[in-house]
């Protein structure tokens, strides 16, 4: 997959989130005050290690989270540097499914 089609996917989703959002989406979702409160505790968390990790450069990684489950976007230069980020994603409390969408530089998909 290109660059090209990453960032169309994430406009798509960013979109869909969007309308979620002004269509009372947590209603639909069954998210209750404490899940999505929570959500956004997973994110700054996330953000936050991504961010003191001298190894990863944070500006490539988009983290979201719906009701528990953290959304992964952006590129890397290795599959190492993914995995790991995907393993702290597991790691971090109320996570409850991790779905991985970051591409590795150079790699074909």
């Amino acid at each position: 997959m290109t660059i090209r089609l990453v960032q169309k996917s994430m406009l798509v989703i960013a979109t869909a989130l969007a309308a979620c959002a002004t269509a009372s989406c947590t209603n639909a979702r069954k998210c209750t005050t404490d899940a999505c409160a929570g959500d956004a505790q997973i994110k700054a968390s996330l953000d936050d290690w991504l961010f003191q990790n001298k190894a990863i450069q944070p500006y490539t990684i988009t983290v979201q989270t719906i009701d528990g489950v953290v959304y992964l976007y952006g590129i890397v230069d290795t599959q190492l540097v993914k995995n790991v980020i995907e393993e702290q994603a597991h790691k971090t409390p109320g996570v409850r499914r991790v779905v991985n969408s970051i591409g590795v530089r150079g790699n074909a998909w």
